[in-house]
């Protein structure tokens, strides 16, 4: 017999940067893309965590180095390099690009455990929780409140 789980479940789309794995809620993803050099243009300017921007179906779209962002040091992209399309709270769409995304996982809200102040080198005020599975730890990452207001204003500006 399944066991069954206490708690609203959750869906998030995981994904690796250096050797820790994250997560995202499923709901504010709109797409997940190989990353293609070629696709992406420099803007001058831009602060480095901006790889540039990229044109998704008419749309123009920021990339945003999450590695970078989050102050871990840069890596080239390679096969498994993936751009994550997000919806931000303001209804604005950013790319993130991250290492590589390892699935959608189902998770449930009782998995979920506050985050110490720092972890993985990264602040608290990014992360939303952990989520404690038989496989590992999941860092539950918040994009909305990785970019400040300014950071996004800045963004606004780069697809204009």
């Amino acid at each position: 017999m399944e066991e069954v789980k206490a708690g609203k479940e959750i869906q998030l789309v995981t994904f690796k940067l250096k050797n820790e794995e994250f997560g995202i809620n499923v709901h504010k993803v709109d797409r997940i893309n190989r990353f293609k050099e070629d696709e992406v243009t420099k803007v001058p300017k831009a602060p480095d965590y901006i790889i540039g921007v990229v044109n998704r179906m008419g749309r123009i779209l920021p990339v945003v180095d999450l590695r970078r962002r989050l102050g871990f040091e840069p890596k080239p992209s390679d096969k498994y390099t993936r751009v994550i399309d997000y919806r931000l709270e303001d209804d604005s769409m950013v790319g993130f690009m991250v290492d590589e995304v390892t699935g959608v996982k189902r998770i449930y809200q009782d998995q979920i455990e506050p985050s110490p102040p720092i972890i993985a080198g990264i602040e608290s005020e990014y992360i939303s929780g952990i989520c404690r599975l038989d496989e590992g730890l999941i860092i539950l990452l918040d994009l909305d409140r990785l970019l400040t207001p300014a950071e996004k204003e800045k963004l606004k500006e780069v697809v204009k």
